[in-house]
């Protein structure tokens, strides 16, 4: 549906309203975070391909491996904190944990001793790369949250979410700037790699601990009950402006990530200019420094016309951006400069518009369930931003190596035509999609005000009207069928539930059994065939092969989420056969998702 007009901005109660110094403390550590994704996605494929020498292949697949897992621990990373209750709250023990696990694993990423061979190299890199994603969902994902649930106005989310994009870029723009820095003073490039991420580490770790000395959490949130995971995850994917967000996100993610992959390779191969590292940075300068210099003005449009109408104008920015950016060539590296300068303008927007729209879909969740899940929500959306480096990093790479690519030799038409193809004309095209799937995003300030009174009439034990349908909501505890039983129904779909009422248990039980092991087949086939190609042929794979893993690990990933996901359900289903809920509440809760879905 097209956007509404959006509402006359209004201030924020003293009671929401955060502090400025609050909001630096907040904000600071994304200054690291942002700062550690410029060596690793920009910066490591070239390093550990012509420096270490791990052939594209090999990264791809350590790539894939890494983003397949994050499938499995982002959800059950927002889980458990959600869950969590200490005395120091949900989040800061967990960002307490991560931080220095994380510093390290970024340190070993970009150190690998010298002395490894090819495979051994591989291996390093698979490892360490795997444990650094780890680390940083324990601590990222508790931080996200943190952000969401500091305040619940709609402006002051833009605000704070506004200035940590602005950290973001700030950091972005150093670790843009220091590298080739370093390089131009003749340092070799394992050197220039041990001191970035060895500054970048101390910088996450210092910061964060300020953070969690000086940032409080919210301690009505802290005490609120949790949820169980599976029907959590259902009842997420039921919130239809969520769904239209994510898909959004989906396809908005990519223009962002695969032009960091392949600038270096752009910038060498394609521009073929002379000095290539002075120009990756001039490049990434010019793509960065606009992105900060635009953001205060997007941040006041936001205010002005509404965070949905900012962010459509800036998928025009990188459609159109990205259409330039296909017609360069040799000696056109100045016309690229003002062409990144120009796609840079929407940068930044993405930072702050994403995270306070999905504040505002936390809060129409809290409209349905009763329930505060930042986390849960965050994991959902953390999984997006890694899972596009599967198409944006892992398959490009694959790809090139596939079409011949050879390190640090002049390449053929058909390497040069895909390198430039990739850069330019695939961001643009999922910019397209993006816009179109925005479109549909249906929270505007008035509508995200009505869904705040409803949870202010629910926690009062008042019934309210659904903003978005128009339906009658009565409170969470006040419903035909009882909190507890709502979410154990939910563990299971509309048609097992069906069975679950005309057929009993017995069925329903070997639905979850049957699924478990379709997906865990699934896994142990994809994983398993690519884990013997890996140890049957070793480092004689050539090109293709390694595509194919890479496919392999990437869908066997999947497949193992999978798998989980029905094993968690095989403990609810078992219970059924000696507590079965009463028929009239599964036919309740039936009606209830049959009447929902018919008016999304």
């Amino acid at each position: 549906m097209p956007p509404s007009p959006p509402a006359a901005p209004a201030p924020p109660s003293a009671a929401h309203r955060l502090s400025l110094s609050t909001k630096l403390i907040f904000s600071l550590p994304s200054t690291a975070g942002a700062a550690i994704a410029i060596p690793i996605f920009v910066h490591m494929p070239k390093f550990y391909s012509d420096t270490v020498l791990v052939p594209l292949g090999w990264l791809a697949i350590g790539i894939a491996l890494a983003r397949s897992l994050d499938a499995i621990t982002d959800p059950l990373m927002g889980w458990i904190s959600d869950r969590t209750k200490t005395r120091w709250g949900r989040r800061k023990p967990w960002i307490v944990l991560g931080v220095p696990l994380c510093a390290v694993a970024l340190v070993a990423l970009f150190t690998p001793p010298e002395n490894l061979e090819t495979g051994q190299a591989a291996l390093w890199f698979a490892v360490f790369f795997v444990l650094y994603f780890i680390f940083h969902t324990i601590y990222d994902l508790p931080h996200y949250a943190l952000g969401a649930e500091l305040t619940p106005d709609y402006h002051e989310r833009t605000s704070l979410f506004g200035i940590r994009a602005g950290f973001i870029l700030i950091g972005i723009v150093v670790a843009t700037v220091l590298p080739g820095v370093l390089l131009d003073a003749g340092l070799p490039p394992r050197r220039v790699f041990f001191w970035v991420s060895t500054f970048f580490a101390s910088v996450l770790v210092v910061s964060y601990a300020v953070l969690v000395m000086r940032v409080p959490e919210r301690p009505d949130y802290v005490q609120r009950e949790s949820n169980p995971l599976v029907p959590g995850i259902r009842r997420a994917m039921r919130n239809q402006p969520f769904r239209v967000l994510l898909l959004t996100y989906v396809a908005g993610s990519i223009p962002g990530a695969i032009p960091g992959t392949l600038m270096p390779f752009f910038t060498e191969y394609v521009l073929q200019v002379d000095d290539p590292d002075a120009w990756l940075t001039r490049f990434l300068l010019a793509y960065f420094v606009s992105g900060a210099a635009w953001l205060p003005a997007w941040i006041w449009l936001a205010r002005r016309i509404g965070k949905l109408r900012v962010w459509l104008l800036n998928f025009g920015i990188g459609i159109s951006g990205g259409a330039g950016l296909f017609m360069m060539g040799p000696g056109d590296e100045y016309w690229v400069l003002l062409l990144l300068a120009y796609t840079g303008m929407q940068f930044g927007a993405g930072f702050f518009i994403g995270p306070a729209m999905q504040a505002d879909v936390i809060d129409y969740d809290e409209l349905h369930t009763g329930k505060r899940r930042e986390a849960q929500y965050g994991a959902f959306w953390a999984i997006v931003t890694k899972l596009v480096v599967i198409p944006s990093a892992a398959f490009p790479l694959a790809f090139l190596g596939m079409m011949g690519y050879v390190p640090n030799q002049p390449q053929s038409p058909d390497v040069i035509f895909a390198i430039r193809a990739i850069f330019s004309l695939a961001p643009a095209f999922f910019s397209l999609i993006a816009f179109f799937f925005a479109l549909r995003y249906p929270i505007s300030e008035r509508i995200h005000r009505d869904i705040q009174i409803g949870v202010a009439k629910h926690a009062a034990g008042e019934t309210t009207i659904d903003p978005l349908t128009s339906r009658e909501l009565p409170p969470p505890d006040g419903r035909t069928v009882d909190e507890e039983t709502g979410w154990m129904l939910d563990t299971f779909t509309p048609r097992e539930l069906k069975r679950l009422g005309a057929e009993g248990a017995t069925p329903v039980l070997r639905s979850v059994v049957l699924k478990s092991v379709a997906w865990g087949g699934a896994s142990a086939v994809l994983l398993g065939g690519a884990a013997q190609s890996v140890l049957g042929v070793g480092t004689d794979l050539d090109d293709v092969q390694k595509f194919g893993i890479t496919s392999g690990v990437v869908l066997g990933g999947a497949a193992l989420a999978g798998l989980l996901f029905h094993l968690v359900r095989l403990r609810p289903a078992r219970n059924l056969l000696t507590s079965p809920p009463p028929k009239e509440a599964v036919d309740a809760h039936l009606a209830a998702l049959e009447a929902s879905a018919e008016q999304v």
